[in-house]
């Protein structure tokens, strides 16, 4: 492969915002042979955001900048795990400098380090004024990280696979909502961990209830599925609302999918609190909330300040509430800050406002 060398008489710096994103639901399915699990979730972008500064000088290597003493600095940071990728795949040689300004939380559940990647993909394309194919973007993307590819997309989007196979939903108006942040940081790999452990115990225990009343293997076997605690039947069951939401999303805007409905916009704006009418959940609630019980008090503050719904977003810590008004979002911020609750007002990004609002400037 040829490389060309960056050219340094007049270095491009380019300032793009990296976008969070919130899980409306998300169904966690059996262990794969890749040591991931299995997922069904919706994806939705929001309007918090990191900063991100690229640009690229003579020379080689990465330079990650941030101020904040939790964002590593090294490769294994999601950012430099992207550049390396991509400056190979273009064929180019230079010196990567990232600056993050970080306004959202580190293990938070909002997406900020798989945001950050594709923030700096962004960013270094236009840096260096070459761009990918789209599927060479998502491939590499799905290499950094599970949840990476989202934010190739933006908007309601669905996630499958280990969370990395996307596909764009209908692209649904902006809903107001309030995103809490407790200063708890959640490890995802030990809540996938402690899923395990909830859902072996499950078994076993619905197994012995069954032996106990005379039972054979098999019919034991048998009875324990219909509990409920086969991951194929509860992922199946996620994709049937999911699939049933969208049948209406399509009656309602007359199935143009374009977030503007045929008989008026007050409907569209009701279509995302209809997803999680549905009945759709956070796994992760089971295992996280009894870790944390704090976070399950703030799931209940978000409640009693009036969201229409409210739920851990992946694997936490952040919590968020939807709310039918710009105005009682706002009320609700408020609330919960006098009770000690960091909490902002934000809402979430269609596909056209989250492509829109992704470069700041370049000079």
């Amino acid at each position: 492969m040829q490389l060309s060398v960056v050219k340094c008489c007049r270095v491009m710096r380019v300032t793009v915002r990296s976008f969070a994103k919130i899980n409306v639901g998300l169904c966690i399915g059996p262990s794969r042979p890749d040591g991931f699990h299995e997922l069904r979730t919706v994806y939705q972008t929001i309007g918090l955001h990191d900063i991100l500064r690229v640009w690229v000088e003579r020379g080689a290597g990465i330079e990650i900048r941030c101020a904040d003493p939790r964002v590593p600095r090294d490769s294994s940071n999601t950012c430099y795990s992207m550049v390396e990728r991509v400056m190979a795949a273009l064929g180019t040689k230079g010196r990567v400098v990232l600056e993050i300004e970080k306004r959202l939380p580190v293990q938070g559940g909002l997406g900020g380090a798989s945001g950050n990647a594709v923030a700096a993909l962004q960013g270094l394309e236009i840096a260096l004024k070459k761009q990918l194919p789209a599927s060479e973007r998502l491939r590499i993307a799905s290499e950094v990280g599970s949840d990476v590819p989202l934010f190739l997309i933006g908007g309601t989007v669905l996630g499958i696979g280990r969370g990395e196979d996307v596909y764009p939903l209908p692209d649904l108006p902006a809903i107001p909502m309030v995103i809490a942040t407790p200063e708890i940081g959640v490890s995802t790999p030990q809540a996938f961990a402690d899923w395990d452990a909830k859902m072996l115990s499950a078994e076993k225990q619905a197994k012995l209830r069954f032996a106990s009343t005379g039972e054979d293997a098999r019919r034991s076997t048998g009875a324990a599925k219909l509990t409920g605690l086969d991951p194929s039947d509860r992922m199946n069951g996620f994709s049937r609302k999911v699939s049933s939401w969208l049948s209406g999303v399509s009656r309602v805007t007359g199935g143009r999918f374009s977030g503007v409905p045929a008989g008026g916009r007050g409907r569209a704006e009701t279509l995302l609190l209809d997803l999680v009418r549905t009945g759709i959940e956070n796994d992760f609630e089971q295992v996280v909330f009894p870790q944390y019980p704090e976070l399950r008090d703030v799931k209940c503050a978000l409640e009693r300040a009036g969201a229409a719904y409210a739920s851990l977003s992946g694997s936490g810590s952040a919590l968020y509430g939807l709310f039918k008004t710009r105005q009682a979002a706002e009320r609700a911020t408020r609330r919960l800050l006098r009770d000690g609750i960091s909490a902002r007002a934000t809402v979430t990004l269609t596909r056209q406002q989250y492509w829109k609002k992704f470069r700041v400037t370049s000079f």
